[in-house]
């Protein structure tokens, strides 16, 4: 019963930590976000967005015209999908971890790669309709026709005015996304950290796991998000245009997936599908490091706190 209790409250201590880890991260970087979206879903033809010649003029352009409220758009359903996603994804992988743990030592590169993938993909189903009110309130500018006037405003019109099924607009890229970029970042962490803890403990037999430091988890986060968002931005791109606002009459700027890759590529080549990747690159790599330095330390301190409770 003991054990049963053990395994229950690490599994709540991954959520939690993950889910403070995620709040810590969206509230710093939310203008940085903003930009990204609207790079992503410029694609130089028609649009009700003005172009920006790079991040920093984004800044000041949304920040001049818009004020704080431009480069917060969005900022509640990012802070409420961003707390979900990593305390759901924590949570998720940890226990996909444990299953698949047992009779063995340790876990293979593979089952790393499938526990990250199980955890993206059952949160990518969860938290999708937040993902889209947040694309959609981001989108917005002063000139918007019919703007929403929030999140609950959005959802609300979103249901009316196109139904549910639209709440889930961008699911497949969002699926790939979710599964490979989680997939890749966890997996090159747990390698990254097996490496870390390696050197630290010098050829000796004695494990120097709870050596490792806040600048080690910022490393090991910095570096594998980096290799995350370089192997699947493009999917964050169809995501986003999937996901803008239908056209005055009602009628969606793009069909699918395979619209976007066509008309992506006729029009503006591979580097379409790479727009924001700068804004994206500032945003999430230091937001990556502060994640994992939270969730580390918070997850010791929980660990510490079970402890001296038994």
């Amino acid at each position: 019963m003991s054990a049963l209790r053990s395994v229950v409250d690490w599994q709540w201590e991954n959520a939690t930590a993950g889910a403070l880890a995620g709040l810590a991260t969206v509230s710093f970087s939310h203008p940085l976000d903003v930009v990204r979206t609207r790079f992503q879903v410029h694609d130089g033809r028609i649009s009700n967005l003005p172009s920006y010649r790079n991040t920093p003029h984004a800044l000041f352009t949304i920040a001049r015209s818009e004020g704080l409220r431009g480069l917060y758009a969005g900022f509640y359903p990012a802070v409420l999908g961003s707390t979900i996603s990593w305390g759901l994804y924590f949570f998720f992988y940890s226990k996909a971890k444990q299953r698949y743990l047992e009779n063995r030592q340790e876990l293979s590169p593979g089952l790393h790669l499938a526990s990250a993938a199980e955890a993206g993909a059952l949160v990518c189903f969860c938290t999708n309709p937040v993902w889209l009110v947040k694309t959609r309130l981001q989108l917005q500018t002063p000139q918007q026709v019919r703007p929403y006037s929030g999140f609950h405003d959005a959802l609300i019109t979103i249901l009316k005015e196109e139904g549910w099924r639209s709440l889930y607009k961008g699911l497949v890229p969002g699926l790939f996304l979710q599964v490979t970029h989680g997939a890749i970042q966890f997996t090159a962490y747990e390698e990254l950290r097996k490496a870390f803890i390696e050197l630290k403990s010098d050829g000796s037999e004695v494990s120097s796991e709870d050596s490792l430091d806040s600048i080690d988890y910022a490393t090991l986060g910095a570096s594998s998000k980096l290799a995350a968002i370089l192997s699947t931005y493009p999917f964050q791109v169809i995501r986003s245009r999937l996901q803008q606002r239908p056209r005055t009459d009602g009628t969606p700027r793009y069909m699918d997936s395979w619209h976007v890759i066509k008309e992506t590529a006729r029009y503006e080549g591979l580097r379409g599908f790479y727009k924001g990747i700068t804004a994206n690159v500032l945003k999430n790599v230091p937001a990556a490091s502060i994640t994992f330095i939270v969730y580390e330390n918070v997850l010791n301190m929980l660990k510490l706190a079970r402890f001296k409770d038994q």
